[in-house]
């Protein structure tokens, strides 16, 4: 439906939304969204964002080392493909000056408010709209909400006792300022994660003193990592086909080694032995003559029960005098240090937290407060009753409502697969609904049920079920002991999806159909939802 045909609709039923779609967030997934919902001639589109520039986990992150941990050319988007990367692993520099290109290219920075912070959303059936409330006070009415928010906005602080007391500088490495130096400080970095792996070796130099505190190890492949000369991307500008052709192979070794080796755990256990003998190897080449610490580096949990990553120098850093790690759990922060359970006391002049975000916990996915057409809140229904949504974009109960970042979305590869994925999925529900002049679209309670169900049963394969999982601390599982994040799913099999799933998996109706009858939903505990009128 072009536009015109969509502003009749509106004036039929009496429905005057400000916008026909309204995405929250400006990061990678959001950008995406906006982009193929232009290319399929849905125009009416506003962009909430509440920082001051896009880019979201790329411009916020700005620590010492920060990088990819796969390929660039795998973390892009397969639409846009980027000859002038420095190196096969970009520096995250690169990646945020990478969404605002793209976003510059394809004409969506005049869709984009920015400071603008979405507090609460809540569908009014009596309209079909979404009731949007900013945070400085105004509402908008938006037909379609996609909720972009991603899943690294929120960093997780450590439940440590008097960290409020410490007299040091304390900082979050989501939150890294540009000013820092640690030039001959003694300083201390709490977690062992993804981030701290790319950290650590970057300041370790830098410091006088540099205590690593390791509650739970983590495992570190080699990294193919090279610069990429002039000449290469000069033939990538030139040559048809060739930066395609190399991310399709970075493709499939990503997909073996993070995916396959995960979702079919139980068909294959020797991929994840493999990599496990992979980066044992890698720790002990990095430190042949430390093997004191071969025991504490070494994970006590599978291959993928948390994200791996890569590096060629973290193992390596830990062979520095300079440099201590510190495996007896911490008992207090003091206003000068650190005393761990042994008793021991460590003076500190700056305290580093490697601590991670939040993902899905309450309040976080999404990050602002959603009341769908059952007048039930989304995060507390998914804290009650299990994190679930079909396709990990639409969940019963949340017509008009699409989550980026949803149960079970993510492709343990790239971040980009997943956004392209559901991007077409969206645009699809959006455009059958103005083919149908319908005001309404909501997956079917049956559709979604026995997705669910089947998701639940392909979690059987994995290896968070078949593996030991337990001393992972990972943020892969919530507090219902399943492992919502990743989809269980390849990507080739998640695009499929999006592209061919067919239409009356959602129900259609329009303003006068429906205002008289429209049930709540209530869930039943197992996953499972009734179709009770909710009080």
């Amino acid at each position: 439906m072009n536009m015109a045909a969509f502003a009749i609709q509106n004036a039929r039923h009496n429905v005057a939304p400000d916008h026909e779609v309204v995405i929250i967030g400006a990061g990678i997934s959001g950008i995406g969204a906006a982009i193929q919902l232009r290319a399929d001639g849905i125009k009416d589109i506003l962009i909430l964002e509440r920082s001051e520039d896009v880019g979201g986990t790329w411009r916020d992150n700005r620590y010492p080392g920060i990088a990819v941990d796969i390929t660039s050319f795998t973390y892009s988007f397969s639409f846009e493909q980027n000859a002038n990367w420095s190196r096969v692993f970009a520096p995250g520099n690169e990646l945020y000056q990478y969404t605002r290109q793209v976003t510059s290219k394809y004409g969506i920075y005049p869709l984009i408010r920015f400071g603008i912070e979405v507090t609460r959303a809540r569908f009014d059936l009596a309209s079909h709209v979404w009731l949007i409330e900013l945070g400085d006070g105004r509402q908008l009415r938006a037909r379609h909400i996609v909720s972009a928010c991603g899943g690294l906005i929120s960093p997780k602080m450590p439940n440590l006792e008097g960290l409020e007391q410490f007299q040091g500088d304390v900082i979050h490495t989501a939150r890294w300022p540009d000013d820092l130096d640690l030039s001959d400080k003694r300083v201390a970095v709490i977690g062992t994660g993804a981030t701290a792996v790319q950290l650590i070796p970057e300041i370790a130099g830098k410091t006088r003193q540099l205590d690593v505190y390791q509650r739970t190890p983590i495992w570190v492949l080699k990294k193919p990592d090279h610069s990429l000369p002039g000449w290469l991307k000069t033939l990538f500008r030139t040559v048809p086909g060739l930066q395609r052709t190399l991310r399709g192979a970075t493709d499939t070794a990503s997909e073996t080694l993070m995916v396959l080796s995960a979702i079919y755990y139980r068909q294959a256990p020797w991929l994840v032995r493999m990599c496990e003998k992979a980066g044992i190897n890698n720790l002990r080449e990095q430190l042949p003559n430390r093997k004191d610490l071969w025991e504490k580096l070494t994970p006590k949990y599978g291959f993928g029960c948390k994200r791996p990553t890569f590096s060629n120098d973290y193992f390596r850093t830990f062979g520095r005098d300079n440099v201590e790690l510190v495996t007896t759990p911490i008992k207090r922060i003091t206003s000068r240090g650190i005393t761990t359970e042994d008793g021991r006391s460590r003076r500190i002049d700056t305290l580093i937290l490697a601590t991670g975000y939040k993902t899905f916990e309450k309040g976080n996915i999404p990050s602002f407060e959603v009341i769908g057409s059952n007048n039930i809140n989304l995060g507390d229904f998914w804290h009650d009753h299990r994190y679930q949504a079909y396709e990990g974009l639409t969940i019963p109960g949340y017509p008009n409502f699409y989550i980026m970042l949803g149960p079970y979305a993510l492709i343990g590869t790239s971040y980009f697969k997943m956004v392209e994925g559901n991007a077409i999925h969206l645009s699809r529900c959006i455009r059958e609904a103005n083919r149908r002049g319908a005001t309404q679209v909501e997956i079917r309670q049956s559709v979604h049920d026995n997705y669910f169900h089947n998701i639940q049963k392909r979690q059987q394969n994995t290896v968070f079920l078949n593996h030991n999982c337990t001393l992972s601390n990972s943020y892969y599982f919530d507090h219902h002991g399943d492992a919502p994040m990743l989809r269980p799913s390849t990507s080739l099999e998640m695009l499929w999806r999006a592209k061919h799933l067919p239409m009356d998996h959602y129900r259609f109706s329009e303003l006068d159909s429906h205002a008289s009858h429209t049930p709540g939903r209530q869930n039943n505990g197992n996953g499972r939802q009734s179709d009770k009128r909710t009080p």
